[in-house]
């Protein structure tokens, strides 16, 4: 097969041979079951023997379709579309982890991802070790959480929502060293920004709702790994759990990739200028762009990222109040969760996404009361500043 470009990637993806009818966007496969040709076919393919489609809970075309591109984006052999961005995590979990296991987690993480480690998966005697942003640099502290019973490792770099940054590659050696698996988040980034395989993680995940989609009307989440790897997630938790995304989400998905590049050029550029504009600002207190030369994992990040990606978090003179204020007082900029959009969305991480921390927890995760996140869209950047600035300058007058 011939090697393009990763924009040609994106646009083209994997062709698949079982579709037939030539259509240039393929058709969306919105069926349940398969016929099978005899009594025979039926029994060889719930076998394992031979290819083709059983149930639209274990496979389906439109499915395969959108699994194959975002694995052939990561560089990785297979992946698993499931309905959202936590079920992607809740099956890798599950899948690596039993009674009296422990894995290894950096605190700052996205706060539904948290709660599931935190709240949910002890009920099934699986606990969570938590490493603090400032020991997650530290390949000795990496090591020092970790024992016989560590199963997986796990990270999101950018982190969410501090914009906090990892090195995958130290990671990745302590968990080769313990023959265990390292679980990258690379949402805040997407496959344009960062591969988190080549860097010698093990499982990539995604909220497919982000980036991968970029439009906001979806929900859904990627699991990419070799195929090892996904056979286990499916034989040991997907096909029998069933959070399986559906034909026409998958279908919206592959299409919002098709714009990939295009949009991710422009969220970075258009959040370096802001995150830049921001720190200059006299209304704001700090910045948090992995971009800017001010934070601290920006050296780490321009090794293993091609652009700085399009979140921003940031924090106004004036505490909590200033910044409730500034979120009220938008105009242009929606209030509101999620990211990755063609809007700019704004939103208050200690009260919103990061609500299922305790105020002890969030403090060890350094998400501050007055940490706003803001999600940079496809607006004109000016427009954006111009939004902010108004805002910001009506809560310093308060």
């Amino acid at each position: 097969m011939k090697k393009y470009k990763k924009d040609t990637d994106i646009v083209h993806g994997v062709h698949q041979t079982y579709i037939t009818s030539q259509d240039l966007v393929p058709p969306i496969h919105m069926t349940s079951t398969y016929h099978f040709s005899n009594a025979e076919h039926g029994a060889d393919l719930f076998a394992g023997r031979g290819s083709g489609f059983i149930y639209s809970r274990i496979s389906n075309p439109s499915l395969e379709l959108l699994q194959d591109k975002v694995a052939l984006l990561e560089g990785g052999e297979t992946a698993i579309a499931t309905a959202s961005g936590m079920s992607a995590v809740a099956s890798a979990a599950m899948t690596l982890a039993g009674p009296g296991d422990n894995f290894l987690s950096c605190t700052t993480i996205y706060g539904g991802s948290y709660a599931l480690f935190q709240k949910h998966l002890p009920k099934y005697n699986i606990l969570p070790r938590f490493i603090s942003p400032s020991a997650a640099t530290d390949p000795a502290a990496i090591e020092n959480m970790t024992d016989s019973k560590t199963r997986f490792l796990y990270l999101e770099t950018p982190a969410n929502p501090t914009l906090d940054i990892l090195d995958i590659r130290v990671w990745a050696d302590i968990a080769r060293g313990r023959k265990i698996p390292l679980i990258v988040d690379n949402t805040f980034a997407s496959p344009y920004l960062q591969r988190p395989l080549e860097l010698g993680a093990d499982i990539v995940i995604h909220s497919a709702t982000k980036y991968l989609n970029g439009h906001g009307d979806v929900v859904g989440g990627i699991i990419v790994a070799d195929r090892e790897i996904c056979t286990a997630v499916r034989e040991h938790y997907f096909n029998h759990f069933g959070p399986v995304m559906s034909p026409f989400n998958a279908w919206l998905i592959s299409r919002g990739i098709k714009t990939l590049a295009v949009r991710m050029e422009k969220h970075c550029d258009s959040a370096m200028q802001i995150a830049q504009w921001l720190e200059a600002h006299p209304n704001v207190s700090r910045v948090w762009y992995p971009g800017l030369t001010s934070h601290p994992g920006h050296e780490t990040a321009g090794r293993q990222m091609e652009k700085f990606g399009g979140m921003i978090a940031f924090e106004v003179k004036g505490g909590i109040k200033a910044g409730r204020k500034v979120m009220n007082t938008v105009k242009l900029c929606i209030l509101a969760v999620s990211l990755g959009d063609c809007e700019s969305l704004i939103q208050h991480p200690a009260s919103m996404t990061h609500g299922t921390y305790s105020a002890e927890e969030r403090k060890k995760a350094g998400i501050s009361d007055g940490l706003i996140r803001l999600s940079v869209g496809l607006e004109d950047p000016a427009d954006i500043m111009a939004d902010l600035d108004q805002a910001m300058k009506q809560s310093a007058s308060e």
